[in-house]
């Protein structure tokens, strides 16, 4: 058994940051084609969807607000005219950073960067690429979300609520567009282990991984991994999920 995504066309937005190269990288290896979206990161994508294309792969590196309609349809119009289809795999995977603080210090600003980085990004690419999936009767949207939403930290507040908000919309989808053979899924990572954010042994990440049940951090890779899994014929009766990858620091409950 194996995961192949060969025919089948992948957007993965944010797709040169940290989460976002690694999964755009396992998704190629799988036999995706790959777009590679990026915002400011016009190297890092480039030089990554060079990359797929030297593994055979069809793959563009493009650029767009996601947090805005026109310019995810410009992105769209890109996409139709380099490879001549839609794509029917999309992972949402970019969002705002910015810095935590409580909720009586945290700017209203924070608040509305991540409802559209979270909220209004899902919505918008759904508008943009559902359709065609629904055309076809196949197709994946794959989110991003976080253990954090679960958690309800102390500075988590902005963060949290977008990722909530597109969690409420997610849910709904799934059941929209769920007759069509469109699944829905979101895949929840914990504090991962990644290019820009190696292990240590700082007090916090030390009192973090005493938390884990499994005693240590994931990797970028293992967020790659479900995201192929979640994209390909094996997942097909798997929508509507809000999936934790966090060693079982957060248990999703029934």
């Amino acid at each position: 058994m194996e995961i192949n995504l060969s025919n089948h066309l992948a957007v993965v937005t944010g797709g040169a940051g940290q989460l976002g190269r690694v999964i755009s990288q396992t998704l190629a290896e799988c036999g995706a084609d790959v777009v590679v979206h990026y915002h400011t990161s016009q190297s890092l994508a480039q030089k990554l969807s060079a990359s797929f294309q030297l593994m055979g792969r069809k793959s563009m590196a493009v650029q767009a607000d996601v947090t805005d309609a026109p310019s995810v349809e410009g992105m769209k119009s890109q996409i139709l005219a380099t490879f001549g289809r839609p794509p029917d795999i999309i992972v949402n995977n970019a969002v705002i950073s910015y810095k935590w603080v409580t909720v009586l210090e945290q700017a209203l600003e924070d608040y509305e960067s991540q409802f559209r980085s979270c909220t209004l990004h899902n919505v918008i690419m759904t508008k943009a690429f559902v359709p065609a999936m629904i055309e076809k009767q196949w197709g994946r949207v794959i989110a991003i979300n976080t253990e954090c939403a679960m958690q309800n930290f102390p500075t988590q507040s902005a963060y949290v609520s977008g990722k909530r908000g597109m969690d409420g919309v997610l849910r709904v989808l799934a059941k929209e567009v769920g007759p069509h053979q469109v699944t829905v899924n979101q895949v929840a990572p914990g504090w991962m282990i990644s290019a820009g954010s190696p292990d240590g042994d700082g007090a916090g990440e030390l009192a973090y991984k005493a938390a884990v049940p499994l005693r240590r951090r994931g990797k970028d890779q293992d967020i790659a991994n479900l995201v192929a899994y979640l994209a390909s014929d094996l997942a097909n009766f798997i929508s509507g999920q809000y999936i934790s990858v966090s060693g079982g620091n957060v248990m999703p409950a029934i």
